[in-house]
């Protein structure tokens, strides 16, 4: 049943708005650092490129490494990856290892929806409303959530497999 009041184990997370990259990155390492201690089943990241994420740094892998287990998701969602190879390869490395529990998306072309940038958990949301200013919302909110869960639903009827965990060459 969804809550909309934060988990009382495990850090608090942010609730209201937040502005700049600063802000950003912080509620984002928040929330990794969330998925490790509270067990999150699945989480989305969405983003169109995930360029200013901080995915490649070792406190996010490890945070990340922790949260991974047997029967969790990670759904990654976006217009394309190009740039994980070049800026977040701890990510790439750690994708490879725990393929089994990423599943990541591509939603781009003619007719598809904008891929909004957000981290959608159980419990709680980040959404950057503005990704050039990094200015957005954290909410507990279930109908927030819910309403982000029908923006992800409808770029994934759109979506295709992409970011593949190895490639495979003759």
């Amino acid at each position: 049943m969804p809550t909309d009041t934060p988990p009382v184990d495990g850090p608090a997370l942010p609730d209201g708005p937040f502005d700049g990259r600063v802000a950003f990155d912080a509620h984002l390492r928040s929330a990794f650092d969330a998925a490790a201690q509270q067990g999150w089943r699945e989480i989305v990241f969405s983003d169109p490129g995930f360029a200013d994420w901080p995915l490649g740094e070792r406190r996010s892998i490890a945070a990340l490494q922790a949260w991974a287990a047997s029967g969790r998701s990670l759904l990654l969602l976006a217009e394309n990856f190009q740039v994980f190879d070049r800026s977040h390869a701890r990510f790439v490395e750690w994708r490879r290892l725990w393929s089994h529990v990423v599943d990541a998306r591509a939603c781009s072309g003619a007719g598809a929806p904008s891929v909004p940038s957000l981290i959608l958990t159980p419990t709680w949301s980040l959404h950057r409303i503005d990704p050039e200013h990094s200015r957005g919302v954290c909410s507990h909110q279930a109908d927030s959530r819910r309403a982000l869960r029908e923006r992800i639903d409808e770029c994934l009827r759109h979506a295709r497999p992409a970011f593949p965990a190895t490639t495979l060459g003759l």
